[in-house]
């Protein structure tokens, strides 16, 4: 389950912005840099099964979401080109969702950048 943003108030209640009962993706980087990814965590809790470890394979880690950057196929070229970047770069991998239509602003895909160190990721994702 994925909260995003709750808040105490006052009073000692809490308030929660969203609820997402589902793999979120803001996690879609535990794919490639945790043991049991996000979507297998899902899977087994959903089965009643033991639930995997989490702990980290790499170094380091960052997503960089796609973001369609127009409309159509103009659009698309140039939403796609870190994509194409992300092809020289070591441990840079990509994930495109499958979506039929770019628009400005809609979540295409995300790219997972893993490296030893929090330093070499910031290098590597600089150059997308």
């Amino acid at each position: 389950l994925y909260i995003n943003n709750y808040f105490k108030i006052k009073k000692g209640e809490i308030l929660v912005n969203e609820i997402a009962p589902r793999p979120h993706n803001s996690g879609h980087y535990t794919i490639e840099s945790c043991e049991t990814s996000q979507f297998e965590q899902h899977i087994r809790a959903i089965l009643d099964m033991p639930l995997g470890s989490t702990k980290m394979r790499v170094g380091a880690a960052a997503m960089v979401n796609i973001l369609g950057t127009g409309n159509g196929e103009e659009g698309l070229a140039d939403t796609l080109r870190p994509c194409q970047a992300s092809m020289t770069i070591p441990g840079a991998t990509v994930h495109l969702y499958g979506k039929r239509e770019c628009r400005k602003g809609r979540k295409m895909g995300h790219i997972t950048v893993t490296a030893d160190t929090m330093p070499e990721v910031v290098e590597k994702v600089e150059k997308l």
